[in-house]
């Protein structure tokens, strides 16, 4: 186990800056376009995958990192590029780490390399859990997943929305519910392969920001799957429902379920790309300070711009210490005895909103107009404290661990 260290190694830092000149290369001269044109920025993807930052190895070295590091920087350096198009990058990442969470050995073998294709035929994969009336109440889920023991398949009926990727992906990880009367506790996870009938794209929807990101509803009309594609297999899924049922006559502890596990491992890696779209505000709001002139002198010679700027880099190096903290506690396997993962989450996503909104006061007029990215980062920021999980529930989740009640 490493120890936490706030010293990046050298591997580390030659990663991220590598990562760092694709972005500033790569990621920020497109970045207006696409988010004009509101689609999928697949020639970005390629190049991604052309240099390997799009590929399966890639996400495997910085997920495996001992430090617990890797993930959270190259998030951080990749939403400095832009948040919308590196969406679009790290967006199969959420439906990869539902497998790597919950499959077995050769569903990651067989499936993960589909999610993500080849450098010269890019694929991308979907998460599909929230729905039209489950979105921070998963308990509220209404897709079902239904065994049809005669032909070992699994049959799918219901609707996902907020799918990252949804419809356009090769691959489809659907959370459904399989045994209604055990609540969250009774989900599963599967893995609808690509071109597999019932399964369609409905509502693309048209977003206040990271609108290079393709978000669209799923509909599934008896979709059926082969046995094989249960995340975890049949008899886990068996294993794991017996003990539900158990535990819920004799009123015991809660089992965590698919989606839930999830989102769980994947929070902090959403704080650290907060913070990547608030250093960049912030960085563009301190070169605008430092060379705007106003009544003969920098306008950062005034205490009112100068305070802002310091709460501003002090909030965001805040956000990274706790997004490190919560990466290196669960590489090391330390528990989030006070929720860390959520704090990390919450603290920089509020962070994100409150520096891009302090970047375009710095700017003025100017910080509003679509001729300088601020405005772009702040509509992006807006999402952080919305996705995989509200800032509400954040709080929610923090509140009920560190009191141990079961807070409403």
């Amino acid at each position: 186990m490493a120890e936490f260290t706030m010293e990046l190694n050298e591997d580390q830092k030659q990663v991220r800056d590598w990562i760092h000149g694709f972005a500033a290369d790569v990621i920020r001269p497109a970045a207006a376009e696409w988010d004009e044109r509101e689609e999928t920025p697949w020639p970005v993807i390629q190049e991604a995958a052309k240099v390997g930052i799009y590929s399966l190895d890639f996400y495997a070295q910085q997920f495996f990192d001992p430090t617990g590091l890797g993930v959270p920087m190259a998030m951080e350096e990749l939403f400095w590029g832009d948040a919308g198009i590196a969406l679009s990058i790290v967006g199969t990442g959420l439906a990869a780490i539902g497998v790597v969470a919950n499959g077995t050995e050769e569903q990651i073998g067989t499936w993960i390399p589909q999610m993500y294709g080849t450098p010269d035929d890019v694929k991308v994969a979907a998460f599909c859990s929230s729905e039209p009336d489950a979105g921070s109440d998963v308990g509220s889920m209404r897709t079902r997943a239904v065994y049809d023991e005669a032909k070992d398949e699994w049959v799918l009926n219901g609707t996902k929305t907020w799918a990252t990727n949804g419809g356009i992906a090769n691959v489809h990880i659907v959370v459904a519910v399989v045994d209604p009367g055990l609540g969250t506790k009774g989900h599963a996870s599967f893995i609808v392969p690509p071109g597999t009938p019932g399964l369609s794209q409905g509502q693309k929807f048209q977003k206040h920001g990271i609108r290079a990101s393709h978000t669209a509803e799923v509909v599934l009309e008896d979709v059926r799957v082969p046995g094989s594609c249960l995340l975890g297999g049949k008899e886990k899924l068996d294993e794991r429902l017996a003990r539900a049922r158990e535990k819920a006559k004799s009123g015991g502890e809660r089992v965590k379920n698919a989606a839930m596990a999830t989102f769980e491992a994947s929070r902090p890696a959403v704080g650290a790309m907060a913070v990547g779209t608030a250093r960049a505000a912030y960085e563009v709001a301190l070169d605008y300070a430092r060379t705007r002139t106003q009544f003969g002198r920098p306008i950062i010679d005034n205490q009112g711009v100068a305070f802002q700027l310091a709460d501003m880099r002090t909030q965001i190096d805040a956000a990274r210490l706790l997004v490190w903290r919560a990466s290196w506690m669960a590489v090391a396997g330390k528990p989030f005895d006070a929720a860390e993962g959520s704090m990390s989450k919450l603290y920089a996503s509020e962070v994100a909103k409150k520096v891009t909104a302090q970047a375009i006061q710095i700017l003025g007029g100017n910080g509003y107009t679509r001729e300088y990215p601020v405005e772009r980062m702040h509509r992006d920021a807006a999402i952080y404290t919305i996705f995989e999980g509200t800032s509400e529930i954040q709080r929610l989740v923090i509140a009920r661990t560190i009191s141990g009640m079961p807070i409403r």
